[in-house]
C-alpha cells in the first residue's frame, strides 16, 4: 500500500542492513524531505547519497514502478528534479521527461508495521490503538494533546474567520453569530447560525432598550411566530394566551418596518431534544443576553477571568418562558438559567475560539494565551468520547485535554487517519501487538 511506503519513507524505516539501488549503488538517507501533500512529487527537498555522490532534490514514491508512467509523470517536467524512485515492486525502469533515467529503490514494509496497520483500520471499537495507550511516555501524550488542542483551536478560527467574511469583516456580528451557533448545543447548530445570519443587529440595536421588542424579532425572524410553526393541538390555548398574539403583531409591524424576511420554522429540531433546549428556550435566554447588552465582544474581550465569563454568560427568561417550553403548552414555573454545564461549553465553543481568533486577528498575543488558560481552568467535558479514552488509560483533567480527545476522534479516528496521528505511530512501530481482548471496555 502506497501510504505504508509514504509512512516508512518519512519515518525512516527500511532493512538495518540499508538500501541499495536497484543498480546495487549504496543509499545513505541525510533528510527524508518534506512530505507534499498537495500536486507534484511526494517529497520535497531530500537530501540523499548515492554510491557516494549527495544529491538534493525530491522523492516520488508508487506502490509498482510502473504507475510513473501511468501517472504521466513520464510527460511532465515537474518530475524531472526527481533524485529517487522508492517503489514497493520495480517492473520495470523509469525516465524524466527530458530522457534522464531516475535511480530508483525498493522499500519493504516491515511486516510488523504492516501487521499493525491493517489491524488498525479492522477494529471497530474506539480507540483501535488502546493497547498502546497506557505504557506511552507522559512526554509523548502531553505534546500530542497540546499538538491537538492547538489545531482544534485553529480549526475553529477558521471557521469563525468565514463568519467574519460573510458579515462583511464585522467582528461583532461574528461574534453574535458564533454565540448564536452554540446556543444549538450541537442539534439545532446549523438553524441557530442560520437564524443569526438574519438578524439585522444594526436595525434591531434600534429597540435595544424593549426586551419585549428584541423577543418578538428573535422568535419572529426563526419563523416560529407563524401559526402553523404552533402544534395544532396548542394553536388555540398559544392565541388564548394572548402573548404569541402580541409577540406575532409586534413582528409584523417590525418586519414592514426594517423589511425582514423570516428564515423557515421547519429547519428547527425538536426529536429527542429535552425540552431546556427547545429553540424557543434559547431565543428567549439569546434576546436577554442582547438586551442586558452581554453579547458583543468588546464585552467577551473585557473578562480577564473565570467569574466574569460565567456572569457575562449567565441569562435568564421573560415570566411567559417560565412556565412555556413552546406557545400554548403549559409548564411547571422554571426560571429557566443556563446551566453550570451549560455555561461551561458555551465558553468552551464560544468564548475561548473568538478570544484565539480575534488575538490572532490583531496580534494580540495576551487574548491567545488567555483563551489558553481559560481551557486549563475548565474541567473537562462529559461525554462518550471522553469516558472511552479514559477507560483505555488516558488521563483527561482539562477542558484543554477533552477538547485534544474530541479533535484526535473526529480527525483521525474517525477518518482512519492513524499514520498522521502519533499515537498511531507508536502502535505501528510495535514490534508486536498482543491478540486483542473480545470487548477492549
Amino acid at each position: 500500500m502506497e501510504q505504508l511506503l509514504h509512512y516508512c519513507w518519512k519515518h525512516k524505516m527500511w532493512p538495518a542492513t540499508g538500501l541499495e539501488t536497484t543498480d546495487g549503488r549504496r543509499i545513505e538517507v541525510i533528510d527524508p524531505g518534506l512530505h507534499n501533500r498537495n500536486a507534484g512529487p511526494d517529497f520535497f527537498n531530500a537530501k540523499v547519497r548515492i554510491g557516494g555522490t549527495l544529491w538534493v532534490g525530491n522523492v516520488e514514491l508508487h506502490d509498482r514502478a510502473s504507475h510513473w508512467y501511468q501517472h504521466g509523470h513520464d510527460s511532465d517536467a515537474a518530475y524531472d528534479n526527481v533524485i529517487l524512485h522508492v517503489v514497493g515492486e520495480a517492473d520495470r525502469d523509469v525516465q524524466t521527461s527530458k530522457g534522464d533515467f531516475v535511480p530508483q529503490v525498493c522499500l519493504t514494509v516491515p511486516p510488523a508495521v504492516s501487521d499493525n496497520y491493517e489491524e488498525l483500520l479492522r477494529t471497530d471499537s474506539y480507540p483501535p490503538c488502546y493497547r498502546v495507550i497506557p505504557n506511552l511516555p507522559r512526554l509523548t501524550v502531553h505534546a500530542w494533546m497540546a499538538a491537538l488542542q492547538t489545531e482544534r483551536l485553529e480549526q475553529k478560527t477558521t471557521a469563525i474567520e468565514q463568519r467574519v467574511r460573510q458579515c462583511g469583516g464585522s467582528w461583532e456580528d461574528a461574534y453574535f453569530m458564533t454565540l448564536a451557533r452554540n446556543y444549538g448545543f450541537g442539534i439545532n447548530g446549523d438553524a441557530f447560525e442560520e437564524w443569526a445570519r438574519h438578524i439585522p443587529l444594526s436595525a434591531v440595536g434600534k429597540h435595544r432598550d424593549n426586551l419585549f421588542q428584541i423577543e418578538a424579532v428573535f422568535l419572529g425572524q426563526a419563523g416560529l411566530l407563524a401559526m402553523e410553526a404552533v402544534p395544532e393541538r396548542y394553536q388555540q390555548q398559544a392565541l388564548t394566551e394572548g402573548y404569541f398574539a402580541r409577540l406575532r403583531n409586534e413582528y409584523q409591524y417590525l418586519a414592514h418596518k426594517f423589511s425582514l424576511q423570516p428564515m423557515d420554522y421547519k429547519r428547527w429540531r425538536f426529536l429527542r431534544l429535552r425540552p431546556q433546549n427547545f429553540p424557543h428556550i434559547r431565543l428567549a435566554q439569546l434576546a436577554n443576553v442582547y438586551y442586558e447588552r452581554k453579547a458583543g465582544l468588546s464585552q467577551l474581550i473585557a473578562c480577564k477571568d473565570m467569574a466574569s465569563l460565567s456572569e457575562l454568560l449567565r441569562t435568564q427568561v421573560t415570566p411567559y418562558w417560565q412556565t412555556h417550553y413552546t406557545f400554548g403548552s403549559e409548564s411547571v414555573r422554571n426560571a429557566k438559567h443556563l446551566s453550570p454545564g451549560s455555561i461551561s461549553l458555551l465558553i468552551i465553543n464560544t468564548c475561548v475560539p473568538m478570544l484565539f481568533a480575534y488575538g490572532r486577528h490583531t496580534m494580540r498575543d495576551a487574548l491567545c494565551d488567555r483563551a489558553f488558560d481559560i481551557l486549563e481552568q475548565l474541567k473537562a467535558e462529559h461525554n462518550h468520547i471522553i469516558r472511552l479514552w479514559q477507560e483505555c488509560g488516558l488521563e483527561v483533567k482539562t477542558a484543554g485535554d477533552s477538547q485534544a480527545l474530541i479533535q484526535l476522534k473526529r480527525e483521525y479516528c474517525d477518518r482512519k487517519d492513524c499514520l498522521r496521528c502519533r499515537f498511531g505511530y507508536e502502535y505501528l512501530k510495535h514490534p508486536q501487538m498482543p491478540t486483542p481482548p473480545t470487548n477492549p471496555h
